[in-house]
C-alpha cells in the first residue's frame, strides 16, 4: 500500500475544519437526570442503569417515534447532526412513509424492511415519500452515508401516508460499539472504481454504511457510532495539515462545524466496545520543513495524547468497556503499529487489561477506493476480521 497522496479532494476535507463547504447545491428529491450511584459520568439515572435495569426517561419531539444512537441535538421539530453514518429507525403502519430531511449537503440510504429502496442525493429540504408499499407493519432505516464536517444536517422524523400510522419506534439494541478513527472509519470513497477522484466523485462514493464499523456492528446486532473525521490525527494531521487543530479538538462535539459545542450523552449510550483507529494521519507523511515535529517528538506527542484519550474514554465509560486500539499496515513505516502496541502494553501493564491491541494487515486489500483508500470490497475483508477478533474478547453482551 502506498501512503495516502495529497489531492484536492483530501485537503478540502482537511479544509473543512476552518472554511464553510459548498452552498447551494441542489435538491436531488422533492436534560439530564441525577447520576447513578457507582455508574461513569454521563449516565443518568432517568435511562438505563448501569447494572442493567431500565428505568426509561419520557422522551418527547422526533426521537419519541425514531430509534438513533447517533450524537443528534435534540428540539422538539428536528434533531441536528454532522457526523457521518448516522442513523434513524422507526416503524409504520400503512402503505407508504415519509422522511422529513433538511440536509444540501450529504447523501443518504433509505432502507424499508431491511432493502435499501432509495439513496437520496443532497436532498435540500423536502419530505421524501415511498409508497406502493404492501398494507401492513413495515420498518423503516434513514442512514448518512456521506462526510460533511463543515455542515449540519437535520431530520424532522417519520411521517405515515394517509390511513396509515407512525408507531412506537423500535427497541434499543443491547450491543453498543463506538468507532473512532478517520478517512479509513468513515469509509472514505469506498465506493468509487478509481483511485483519482473529484470532490464530487469522493462525496457521493463516500459510503459509511459500508464501512467496517458498520458492517461489523450489524453483523453483532449491535448499535453503533461512527465518530471519524478524514485527515485528523491524534496530534497531527494529514501531510502536517491544519496544525491548530487534531482530532481531539472534534471528538466531545455533536456538531462539527459549532466551535465549544459539546455532545450531551442522553444516558443511553455506553458501548461495551470501543474501537480507536488514529495514527494513520499522524505518521503516513513525512515531516514537512517548518512544522513544529522531529521524529521522536512526534511519538512522545503521540503516546502521551492517546493515554490521555484513553483515560477520557475509561472514564466516560467505565471499567468493564473494552477499549480496542488499532492499527494497520503502512508501506513507509511501521511507527503506527509500533506505537499503537507499546501504548497497549503501558496501559496493561498499568492495571488496565481491558485495553486491547488489533493490528489487521493489508492481505487481500486492493485500495481500490479513492486516493488509494480501502474499497468497499476491502471494508467486508477488515470487517470480518474484526469480527473475528471481537469473538475472542471478554465481552459481557
Amino acid at each position: 500500500m502506498r501512503p495516502v497522496r495529497v489531492t484536492a479532494a483530501l485537503a478540502a476535507l482537511l479544509g473543512a475544519v476552518v472554511v464553510p463547504g459548498p452552498a447551494g447545491a441542489a435538491p436531488a428529491h422533492s436534560s439530564s437526570g441525577a447520576q447513578v450511584e457507582g455508574c461513569p459520568r454521563d449516565w443518568s439515572a432517568t435511562s438505563e442503569a448501569c447494572d442493567g435495569e431500565i428505568l426509561q426517561k419520557p422522551v418527547s419531539g422526533v426521537l419519541a417515534k425514531a430509534h438513533t444512537v447517533g450524537r443528534v441535538k435534540v428540539d422538539r421539530a428536528s434533531v441536528e447532526y454532522s457526523w457521518p453514518g448516522v442513523y434513524f429507525e422507526g416503524r409504520f403502519r400503512g402503505t407508504g412513509v415519509g422522511i422529513v430531511l433538511n440536509d444540501s449537503d450529504n447523501d443518504y440510504d433509505v432502507e424499508v424492511d431491511g432493502a435499501t429502496v432509495a439513496t437520496l442525493v443532497t436532498p435540500g429540504q423536502t419530505t421524501y415519500w415511498v409508497n406502493g408499499l404492501t398494507r401492513g407493519v413495515h420498518q423503516v432505516r434513514l442512514v448518512k452515508r456521506t462526510e460533511s464536517p463543515w455542515a449540519t444536517s437535520a431530520f424532522g422524523g417519520f411521517v405515515a401516508a394517509p390511513g396509515g400510522a407512525v408507531l412506537s419506534k423500535p427497541a434499543p439494541r443491547h450491543r453498543q460499539i463506538e468507532f473512532i478513527g478517520d478517512s479509513y472509519t468513515v469509509g472514505y470513497g469506498n465506493r468509487s472504481d478509481t483511485r483519482d477522484c473529484t470532490n464530487d466523485k469522493l462525496a457521493r462514493t463516500t459510503d459509511a454504511n459500508l464501512s467496517f464499523g458498520a458492517l461489523t456492528s450489524r453483523r453483532l446486532n449491535a448499535d453503533y457510532q461512527i465518530n471519524a473525521y478524514s485527515g485528523l490525527g491524534m496530534v497531527r494531521n494529514y501531510n502536517g495539515g491544519n496544525p491548530e487543530v487534531d482530532y481531539r479538538t472534534y471528538y466531545d462535539r455533536a456538531l462539527l462545524n459549532a466551535d465549544g459545542d459539546v455532545w450531551q450523552n442522553p444516558g443511553t449510550w455506553r458501548p461495551q466496545l470501543v474501537v480507536v483507529g488514529l495514527g494513520i494521519n499522524d505518521f503516513s507523511t513525512a515531516i514537512n520543513a517548518g512544522e513544529r515535529w522531529t521524529p521522536d517528538t512526534l511519538l512522545a506527542a503521540y503516546r502521551t495524547a492517546y493515554q490521555a484519550f484513553l483515560d477520557k474514554l475509561r472514564s466516560r465509560y467505565g471499567p468493564r468497556t473494552i477499549i480496542v486500539v488499532s492499527a494497520t499496515h503502512m508501506s513507509n513505516t511501521t511507527v503506527f503499529a509500533d506505537a499503537a502496541q507499546q501504548i497497549v502494553r503501558e496501559r496493561n501493564s498499568s492495571g488496565d487489561d481491558r485495553v486491547r491491541y488489533w493490528y489487521y494487515d493489508n492481505s487481500g486489500l486492493d485500495y481500490l477506493g479513492c486516493h488509494w483508500h480501502p474499497s468497499a470490497h476491502d471494508h467486508q475483508l477488515i470487517a470480518e476480521r474484526l469480527n473475528g477478533f471481537i469473538a475472542t474478547l471478554p465481552l459481557r453482551w
